[in-house]
């Protein structure tokens, strides 16, 4: 077990966000959480990067240690888990490239950078065209690009992706979600949080409905894409 989230709480003053939850992610896995707005998603990956505080029993570990004692820094740089926000959060004042090679602050290994930087570019071909552009002058589709392209660069072994398909079109929605299988292919477990629950099942192998903070059904996705509950509440049947 590479990810292992137990009694998952957090609150935001007395609002109870998320109520002990507890799930799970293999090394190599693609998992997805689905769920409707204020379900609790996003406080969950932003509760695995340190960026919101946790309830007294939560235990969260990775790869035998024990996550909680790492500040959010330290989960990218040492624990190599990247984090790529909804909202994308990019420098806009910064070009293409600027973004990406601040991403490897904390990283030392030369040629793996370089090798990272050819990956991104080969991903992402529009990246390569637009290096020296500013992130704010992106379109909506290359700025997407750029924040998962930013957190491959990061020297990522585990990548939490926040509603990456918003306000994408359809066709460059699929180009990034084939871009994030090519990513999983190369050794990256990702874990993904996606209000488009039948993109999100197609997508991952495993996956967890979050309903008012609470996990209320998990499975493997194609049991979940069966459930009538599923289709009823995410999928439109």
């Amino acid at each position: 077990m590479l990810l292992s989230v137990e009694n998952l709480q957090v609150s935001y003053q007395r609002i109870k966000a998320l109520h002990s939850i507890s799930f799970h992610i293999d090394e190599g896995e693609i998992v997805c959480i689905i769920g409707a707005n204020g379900a609790g998603k996003s406080t969950t990956l932003r509760a695995i990067s340190r960026l919101v505080p946790v309830e007294e029993d939560t235990k969260i570990t990775y790869m035998g240690k024990d996550l909680l004692k790492y500040p959010a820094d330290k989960v990218v740089s040492e624990l190599g888990i990247s984090h790529v926000p909804e909202g994308r959060r990019l420098f806009g004042n910064l070009t293409v490239m600027e973004n990406l090679q601040l991403a490897t602050f904390a990283r030392s290994d030369g040629k793996q950078i370089e090798r990272d930087l050819e990956l991104v570019f080969s991903l992402f071909p529009r990246l390569a065209e637009r290096q020296e552009q500013k992130a704010a002058t992106l379109s909506g589709g290359e700025q997407q690009m750029l924040a998962v392209g930013r957190a491959l660069m990061s020297g990522r072994k585990v990548m939490l992706l926040d509603e990456p398909s918003m306000g994408l079109a359809p066709l460059l929605m699929l180009n990034l979600f084939e871009a994030l299988k090519e990513i999983n292919e190369e050794g990256t477990t990702i874990l993904l949080v996606e209000q488009n629950a039948r993109l999100a099942l197609q997508f991952a192998q495993r996956g967890y409905v979050l309903e008012s903070g609470s996990i209320v059904l998990e499975g493997p996705s194609e049991k979940l894409v069966d459930d009538p509950g599923v289709k009823k509440a995410y999928l439109g049947g």
